[in-house]
């Protein structure tokens, strides 16, 4: 078990990415710390999970929430390894249409509340004398599209928080990662695409540019991406943006290689 024993707090963990890591992290042997808004979906993973596994609710538009969720690891496990910043506001806006409301909104969940968990996590990671943070950033952290414009901008911003925290806390035993996740089937993003006019087997015809490997990426794909940033193998490892992405970005012209778009 590559987590035996660790106790790692995972942020909007009741769906998608999130609740596929923290299944993954319980059977290498952690203890999860599961978060979200609604409390029938964190009771019901944590029933599935077992006496390994707690939760606890709150929204992180609440600057307030953060410092809790730390807290509340602590006096349930007795300490914290690993702290999983995976919460996102995933907001659709272009410059045009995005108004100060929606701007403020995703900067508090995608890139304020990330440096309030790291900020109220640093002293108990200090106590130990180690401590493990994982930001899951985005492939959209290097330019990102044009209806994902604040989004965009929350996730790059995140990779430099990434790597300023992690030359800032390396000397005393914190480590400070990022996973750049490229496109995710997600209940959620089915539902999304679902809405925005794809047909329902739309997983199954999504072009080879976008999905080489002829399937899109997993959550159970970026858990085991994860398990190994948060796992004693990684003891070295600070400052690293991984990108869990089929592709390769830089030099790749999508548009030239799909004039059809995202769809085969």
């Amino acid at each position: 078990m590559r987590l035996k024993d660790k106790v790692i707090l995972v942020t909007g963990s009741t769906t998608g990415i999130g609740e596929g890591m923290v299944r993954v992290f319980a059977r290498e042997g952690a203890k999860v710390m599961i978060h979200g808004r609604r409390r029938d979906a964190a009771q019901k993973l944590v029933a599935e999970i077992g006496e390994q596994a707690s939760f606890v609710i709150g929204s992180l538009e609440d600057p307030q929430v953060p410092s809790r969720l730390v807290a509340e690891t602590i006096n349930h496990f007795g300490r914290i390894d690993g702290l999983v910043n995976n919460a996102a506001a995933i907001t659709r806006g272009s410059i045009e249409n995005t108004d100060a409301e929606l701007f403020d909104r995703t900067v508090a969940i995608d890139l304020k509340a990330p440096f309030l968990l790291i900020q109220s996590a640093i002293p108990h990671f200090r106590r130990q004398g180690t401590g493990r943070v994982l930001n899951i950033g985005s492939m959209n952290a290097y330019c990102g599209e044009r209806n994902q414009f604040v989004y965009s901008i929350c996730k790059g911003g995140l990779m430099t928080l990434t790597r300023n925290l992690a030359d800032a806390y390396g000397a005393e035993g914190i480590q400070v990662n990022q996973l750049n996740v490229g496109w995710t089937l997600t209940a959620n993003e089915f539902a999304l695409k679902m809405k925005e006019g794809l047909p329902k087997d739309w997983p199954t015809r999504v072009s080879k540019t976008f999905a080489p490997s002829g399937r899109l990426l997993s959550p159970e794909d970026i858990a085991w991406a994860a398990v190994y940033f948060l796992s004693d193998e990684a003891a070295l490892i600070n400052g690293a943006i991984l990108d869990v992405e089929q592709y390769p970005l830089i030099g790749r012209n999508p548009v030239k290689e799909s004039p059809a778009g995202t769809l085969s």
